[in-house]
């Protein structure tokens, strides 16, 4: 949005939702300022190619952590929803030889592309606001060999959730200790094998959660052994048009992104059949079949799919896509990775 001849940005119309938000993120950061509250940085994995970089984080006012360094303590979901944003603060970014200066939006989120030349494989960019400490944000960098990736959903794919429904979902994402969650059998092995069979390919996990269970999603991704790579999720709360975002339309829009990010790369899609994954990799893989080497979809258990608000396959009928895609459906990573390695994806 360019500048107004003030040298402000001019500030759109915003929905309702979001000005009740905003006002009442106003009557509070005053008051948590005084209690000893921060601004802090919360810097999110990126991903690039040689001669740019995306740069993703958040700057957020938060609780100070008092908790002894290295005491083992229970972490609960409601925490990582405990901050403020600090809203249109300005971020200066450190890419290699570059300096850069953004402006946070009103979700204090920074989303940019940076120009800069850095090596492939995995490096780091230095993030800074005025009054927090700088922090690191690690990126990807794909090299431009690298026509092989991996694209998985999180939710009852890489993590048993149990979503969407309402109480459970709330359950899982506010009361359930991070420790306590589960991993789906097999899918860290299978990812860890496919990275193997492809040298250099990335995996990129893509969520309709909220960037505020970034850093617990990353701890969980870490803790189980799965690859490490880009989070693409989508921010929590009001927009400014409308009540909710779509998390259908935010999976739509970020495999649309990637495919012209990355034009020569062929995407394994990795998801589940309890929500919307099928329908959108349907989708995509008709509009850029050139973009898809394969989709692999975990088939949900009968309770787990009436768990996740949908109803169980019918028995002995297999997942189909568009017509000459390699489409694969088993209940877990060894099976899915048996029937990968059938069809000579690996």
């Amino acid at each position: 949005m360019p500048p107004t001849p003030a040298g402000q940005l001019a500030v759109p119309h915003l929905h309702r939702a979001a000005r009740i938000e905003d006002a009442v993120h106003q009557l509070v950061q005053r008051r948590l300022r005084r209690t000893g509250w921060r601004v802090n940085i919360v810097a999110y994995t990126g991903y690039g190619a040689p001669g740019w970089v995306r740069v993703m984080c958040r700057v957020l006012l938060g609780r100070p952590d008092t908790r002894q360094r290295g005491r083992l303590d229970k972490v609960r979901g409601w925490r990582s929803f405990t901050t403020l944003p600090n809203k249109h603060a300005t971020v200066t970014i450190e890419a290699g030889k570059v300096r850069h200066e953004t402006q946070a939006d009103r979700s204090g989120f920074v989303d940019t592309l940076v120009e800069a030349d850095l090596p492939p494989g995995w490096g780091s960019v230095r993030l800074s606001v005025p009054d927090a400490d700088p922090v690191d944000a690690p990126v990807r960098i794909l090299d431009p060999e690298v026509k092989f990736g991996i694209l998985s959903d999180i939710d009852d794919t890489v993590m048993v959730t149990a979503l969407p429904r309402p109480l459970l979902a709330a359950w899982n994402t506010f009361v359930l200790d991070e420790h306590a969650r589960a991993a789906v059998p097999g899918m860290a092995v299978l990812y860890e094998r496919l990275v193997t069979a492809h040298p250099g390919a990335p995996v990129f996990y893509l969520s309709t959660g909220a960037w505020n269970v970034a850093p617990t999603l990353t701890r969980f991704l870490s803790r189980h052994l799965y690859p490490a790579g880009p989070l693409l999720l989508t921010d929590w709360g009001p927009t400014a048009d409308r009540w909710f975002r779509s998390g259908m339309e935010h999976k739509r829009s970020t495999l649309a992104r990637l495919a012209k990010e990355f034009p020569d790369v062929r995407w394994l899609l990795v998801g589940d059949d309890g929500q919307h994954d099928q329908e959108i990799y349907r989708e995509f893989a008709a509009a850029h079949p050139e973009n898809v080497a394969g989709v692999a979809i975990r088939r949900l258990s009968p309770t787990q799919s009436v768990l996740a608000g949908s109803l169980p396959a019918p028995a002995g009928r297999p997942s189909s896509g568009p017509v000459g895609q390699k489409w694969l459906s088993a209940p877990d990573g060894a099976g899915l990775w048996q029937l990968l390695r059938d069809a000579g994806l690996v």
